[in-house]
């Protein structure tokens, strides 16, 4: 009993910091009674730890249909690239823009590509973005990299590396598989990590090996990204780039070497704005339509169960709570079918339950005490719960599909749906194991007759 207690008091911490997590945004809170006078808008908080340099606002992010924000149509061009080749550069620029914008920062992005003739597309729709400056300062970059080491490195030269006082060591974008932030594990700082391919990584070799303790101009469409001092000879194929970076640097560096990586020059020839395929009366229409439902099954449990009912029922308010406040912490961008998902595995949830009451009634059936009952019927459901809830994982790992699979689904959608099945049915077993059995261990008194 003293550690179902504990268990609760831990049970009451996470469900406060879901609440705090999960409340609206920009909700008005006017209270004026006797001397307590409130008036002020009320938002989810700012997540803010210093020594992580992490700066992260709680919002909920909502997908295109839900929300709008903006198309981009780039044309790559492939006069450089072989026939037979050009198609398999198209799926190279898709999935290099596909991993730009999730850098970037935008969850649930469509990218997909359109050929017709001799014009070969990618599609791009970024959920939330109505600045479409901003979406073209990221994406609309032609994005050509190129390692330049400096004809005479004076003091100028090496503080404003230009194309004239620097020449190429053909090392350029395509050299180069990866690059990402990192923390150095002394300092702490923010560095960029970068891989290159095979022969990249031998032609750099080579390179740094004659250029130790030199700088090494890095430019993107011939304009300068940095220069950092080569420290030492880099012949592994991978090595940092350091520099007194803040993380935003960081990060637009690291962004901007993967973006060198496009094999094809790229231009956008179409953007606009997209606005929310679903109106606002459509959206609340569904949320009312899931509120009923949930009032009548919640009801359902009360009338079946009766105080066990009524405990699955507080369990499955801890489990909206928690779900919701993952969803934003991630964050997934809710489109309809990622809602759809979301109830689906609610009725998850209570399954669970409904399993283990049912299991708990046959043993009281066979003259057990309810305290063995309840843990025999805890018991006993528990291989029938994994068993059903590992079966919906594996399908949500398929739908997801976070190899790329060809032959499984892509679509940004069907992931969102997959997303939020998956992250509902582990948050299901912890509310119906977890949360359920320790609510009806401490609150749950049965009448001995």
């Amino acid at each position: 009993m003293k550690a179902a207690k504990k268990s609760i008091y831990l049970i009451l911490i996470v469900t406060v910091f879901a609440f705090v997590l999960s409340l609206p945004e920009n909700l008005p809170l006017n209270l004026n009674w006797q001397f307590i006078k409130i008036n002020r808008i009320i938002n989810p908080p700012e997540i803010k730890i210093p020594f992580l340099q992490v700066n992260k606002k709680i919002y909920t992010h909502l997908g295109l249909d839900l929300l709008g924000g903006t198309q981009l149509v780039l044309e790559a061009d492939m006069g450089q690239i072989a026939q037979q080749d050009r198609d398999k550069a198209l799926e190279s620029v898709k999935e290099i823009i596909d991993r730009r914008v999730n850098f970037y920062g935008v969850s649930e992005p469509t990218v997909q590509t359109s050929k017709m003739n001799e014009s070969y597309r990618v599609i791009v729709e970024l959920p939330g973005i109505k600045d479409i400056n901003q979406a073209v300062g990221t994406i609309g970059q032609t994005a050509q990299l190129e390692f330049r080491e400096f004809i005479n490195e004076s003091t100028t030269s090496a503080m404003f590396p230009t194309m004239q006082n620097t020449k190429s060591v053909q090392i350029t974008g395509k050299d180069l598989s990866k690059a990402e932030v990192v923390f150095d594990q002394n300092t702490g700082e923010p560095v960029v990590s970068f891989e290159l391919t095979k022969d990249g990584g031998k032609k750099f070799g080579e390179v740094s090996t004659r250029l130790v303790g030199k700088r090494l101009a890095i430019f993107l469409d011939q304009m300068p990204l940095s220069a950092p001092t080569v420290q030492t000879a880099i012949t592994e194929g991978r090595g940092q780039i350091t520099g007194n970076f803040t993380r935003e640097e960081a990060k637009s560096l690291a962004l901007n070497l993967s973006a060198g990586a496009l094999p094809t020059p790229i231009k956008i020839i179409e953007q606009k704005n997209v606005e929310a395929t679903l109106g606002n009366e459509s959206i609340n229409k569904s949320i009312r339509a899931g509120m009923v439902g949930l009032f009548f099954v919640a009801l359902f449990m009360i009338i079946y169960y009766g105080y066990l009912g009524l405990i699955a029922d507080i369990a499955l308010i801890i489990y909206g709570l928690i779900s919701f406040a993952i969803f934003r912490l991630i964050p997934v961008t809710l489109t309809l079918p990622g809602i759809a998902g979301f109830i689906l595995s609610i009725g998850m949830a209570l399954d669970s339950n409904i399993l283990i009451f049912a299991r708990t009634t046959e043993e009281l059936r066979k003259g057990k005490p309810w305290n063995i009952a309840m843990e025999l019927g805890f018991g006993k459901a528990w291989d029938s719960i994994r068993d059903a809830n590992f079966t919906t994982l594996i399908t949500a790992f398929i739908l997801y599909n976070p190899l790329n699979w060809n032959f499984f689904p892509s679509s940004g959608m069907v992931r969102g749906f997959a997303l939020t099945l998956a992250i509902g049915v582990l948050v299901s077993l912890f509310t119906g194991i977890i949360v359920s059995r320790n609510l009806i261990r401490v609150f749950y008194k049965p009448k001995i007759k």
